[in-house]
């Protein structure tokens, strides 16, 4: 009996084009989960581990939910390296610069960095890196419902902190029912 091998052959995008396909979306996640100081490491830091790990990444892969797990282990390698080293300070000036150069929003990235980090990685992994559900529990370690309440929890708190949002801003069921005008 002769047996057959069926080889198939998939072929990969080339790592440039997944940099640049996916690379806005690692550094939104990367600046909401660490912030603008180590955005740019982690997100330089991933795609180093990434190109490392790329030849063997199956062909089927999800590739932007592969990157946003290596950006979320090297935020949190980050956080620990800064946890250990000290923090000098020069002169502190009087007041903060009204507008950053770079157009950033410094209220909403305060007001992300202000969520617990359950709540701020998922609202990051959803929202800004568009991750379903499921993927965000992957990534965060949980199941797909934690995932989803601390997304809700998150965007919630974000509602009640960040001056950005405008009563016009308010998802569906978010007005609450004023009891006293109701007929008995």
């Amino acid at each position: 009996m002769t047996t057959v091998t069926i080889v198939s052959t998939v072929t990969k995008t080339p790592f440039e084009a997944v940099v640049a396909e996916h690379g806005a979306t690692v550094l939104r996640v990367c600046r909401a989960v660490l912030g603008a100081a180590d955005a740019d490491d982690a997100w330089s830091e991933t795609f180093l581990a990434a190109l490392a790990a790329y030849q063997r990444l199956p062909g089927d892969a999800n590739v932007e939910a592969w990157l946003v797990t290596i950006a979320h282990r090297k935020a949190i390698d980050i956080t620990r390296a800064a946890a250990r080293r000290a923090v000098p300070v020069g002169d502190v000036p009087d007041r903060p610069a009204a507008q950053r150069a770079d157009g950033r929003d410094l209220d909403l990235a305060d007001a992300l960095a202000a969520l617990p980090r359950r709540q701020r990685e998922a609202v990051a992994y959803h929202y800004l890196a568009g991750l379903p559900y499921a993927d965000v529990a992957a990534v965060t370690g949980g199941s797909t419902a934690a995932a989803r309440r601390a997304a809700a929890d998150g965007i919630a708190r974000l509602r009640k902190t960040y001056p950005g949002f405008a009563p016009d801003d308010a998802g569906p069921g978010d007005e609450k029912e004023d009891r006293d005008d109701r007929q008995p």
